[in-house]
């Protein structure tokens, strides 16, 4: 039998061209490693709220932009930008239940300060065109 084999051209879709999605994607690493140390007892709550919370930030980017419409798009923008807030509040839970140390607490807030303006930036333009 001969096996042939074809080499296989990946594309880019929009979205991962836009540093804010990878951005999220690196947090959602940083979270799902985080996480993993946190209490059993967390297994489905917390632990998944966290996690739930920062690929939802990704997911509506992907989303937002597969829209026709740029309002449309805005409107997922915002939704993941209301993740973004939902991951701080449950970072807070996380870091006064000493589940998270400060250091990694810190690591996280920064990150999703900035991913957050880089979000509000993002809905402003799709405002302005």
């Amino acid at each position: 039998m001969i096996v042939g084999y074809c080499t296989l051209v990946f594309t880019m879709f929009n979205f991962e061209k836009l540093e804010v999605w990878q951005k999220a994607i690196v947090l959602a690493d940083v979270i799902y490693s985080h996480t993993r140390n946190f209490p059993a007892e967390e297994r489905f709550g917390l632990t998944n709220q966290m996690r739930r919370s920062i690929v939802s930030v990704s997911s509506n980017i992907a989303e937002g932009s597969s829209r026709s419409s740029k309002i449309d798009f805005g409107w997922f923008v915002e939704i993941g930008t209301g993740s973004v807030f939902e991951l701080v509040a449950q970072s807070f839970v996380a870091r006064r239940q000493n589940f998270l140390s400060e250091e990694n607490f810190h690591t996280i807030y920064g990150s999703a300060d900035e991913i957050g303006r880089m979000l509000s930036g993002l809905r402003a333009s799709l405002e302005q065109r």
